[in-house]
């Protein structure tokens, strides 16, 4: 019975690891969607799976999933969910832009997303700032993940352009990796242009 259980616990391992797969994309300007434009400082790891990305959002990772995710959020159309479409039939909830939502709605649409799984979110600042050339807010959240109770720290700027959301947020454990990366997300968000 216990080489069954880890015959199947070592054919879904190879199943899923089938389908993730990432690209290297190295450092000096990207282009992401029809309108975003953003430069990296170093290599990052684009992430390509089932159930992470959806029209207009895309996963990255430095130190690999689950550790660190950076979501590009390169032009959410007005109605359009911010997360892929979803496989479970018990995940019904859907997390809409809406193009007239002020920064707290919108806010509240990736706390929606972060939480799934039934983590907690904690809002540490919501303040105006300049993202991609436009008028933007910059927020700072705390997640308590529920799958192993581990302490994440999240860094994310967004702006409203022409109806559209553009937004970064990152993610990465409080401890190590979230101080080691921060510094190197916001020069990529203080890089971001948006063609208007």
């Amino acid at each position: 019975m216990k080489l069954k259980k880890i015959a199947v616990i070592a054919a879904l391992t190879g199943v899923l690891s089938a389908c993730i797969s990432t690209t290297k994309v190295g450092s000096g300007p990207v282009k992401m969607g029809d309108s975003m434009q953003l430069t990296l400082g170093k290599a990052w790891n684009q992430v390509n799976a089932n159930g992470l990305n959806g029209p207009h959002r895309d996963t990255w990772t430095l130190e690999g999933l689950p550790v660190d995710t950076l979501m590009v959020y390169s032009g959410v159309n007005d109605g359009e969910i911010i997360h892929p479409e979803r496989a479970s039939q018990n995940d019904k909830k859907n997390f809409i832009f809406k193009s007239t939502m002020n920064a707290e709605q919108i806010v509240a649409l990736f706390q929606g997303d972060l939480t799934r799984d039934g983590s907690t979110f904690e809002l540490l600042k919501l303040e105006p700032s300049v993202f991609g050339g436009s008028k933007g807010y910059h927020f700072e959240f705390r997640i308590l993940r529920k799958t192993d109770n581990l302490e994440v720290l999240g860094n994310a700027d967004m702006s409203v352009i022409k109806g559209k959301l553009y937004a970064l947020v990152y993610q990465a454990p409080k401890l190590t990796f979230y101080p080691s990366h921060i510094e190197s997300v916001r020069q990529v968000a203080k890089s971001v242009k948006i063609a208007s």
